[in-house]
């Protein structure tokens, strides 16, 4: 039995009953809220696995909702939106969403996407238990301090909260602080998918980690691009 639940919020109950019938044919555990104002409650009530969100629901919305989620948890959200706009794929990456799935889709890509954003939870739990077992838990570059235990990152002994992409990403350049990344290798080692060649995904995200990390955003010491090919973790 399939232990991971998963918590649907989908204002079309057709849509809805549709995924739901067929990710319990998957041996999930789903529960569906048909309004932002619902989907809040019962996220606070229950432990789920996995957040599939529509952007378009009544009471509050699914940015609303997702701002809601962040503030409590890093759980894996997956917008599932008929807006399908560069702005609006920014706009919800940016919030923390972990991917984007626009509207009409197939429910096999739907299955596709929540496979790789559990198989990336459990490679931080992974990750978190190596270091348990000694492995380095610490990683430095310049005044940043990256701990791989607690997944927290202090600049000048000052907290930074990133999201899980955005530690993901930081973290890729400060194990190899030497090495210049490609966007699809960036997409296919943080994103744990093959590359559908959307850069905008990866853009997204490093602007907002330069925005976080970066003392000046527009001239970065810390994520630099390698013109043509990249990026790669600066010399600060």
């Amino acid at each position: 039995m399939n232990p991971y639940k998963i918590l649907l919020v989908e204002d079309d109950a057709e849509i809805s009953e549709m995924l739901k019938n067929y990710l319990e044919t998957e041996n999930y555990e789903v529960a569906c809220a048909l309004d932002g104002q619902q989907a809040c409650a019962m996220f606070d009530a229950m432990s789920c696995d996995l957040v599939l969100l529509d952007l378009m629901i009544p009471k509050i919305s699914g940015m609303g909702v997702m701002q809601h989620i962040r503030g409590k948890s890093f759980v894996p959200i997956i917008i599932l939106s008929a807006k399908d706009s560069e702005s609006d794929k920014t706009l919800g990456l940016g919030l923390g969403a972990d991917d984007y799935i626009t509207k009409p889709f197939s429910v096999v890509e739907v299955l596709a996407r929540i496979k790789a954003a559990l198989r990336r939870t459990m490679q931080y739990d992974g990750a978190a238990a190596g270091t348990a077992a000694g492995e380095t838990s610490v990683l430095r570059a310049g005044e940043l301090a990256m701990n791989l235990t607690d997944y927290t990152v202090k600049k000048r002994e000052e907290a930074i909260d990133l999201t899980a992409k955005e530690f993901e990403i930081l973290k890729l350049f400060m194990q190899n602080p030497k090495k210049v990344y490609t966007k699809e290798q960036i997409y296919s080692l943080v994103w744990n998918d093959a590359y559908c060649g959307d850069e905008n995904a990866v853009n997204v995200h490093i602007s907002r980690l330069r925005n976080k990390i970066e003392d000046d955003p527009r001239n970065p010491r810390y994520v630099l691009t390698v013109w043509g090919i990249g990026y790669k973790l600066g010399q600060p």
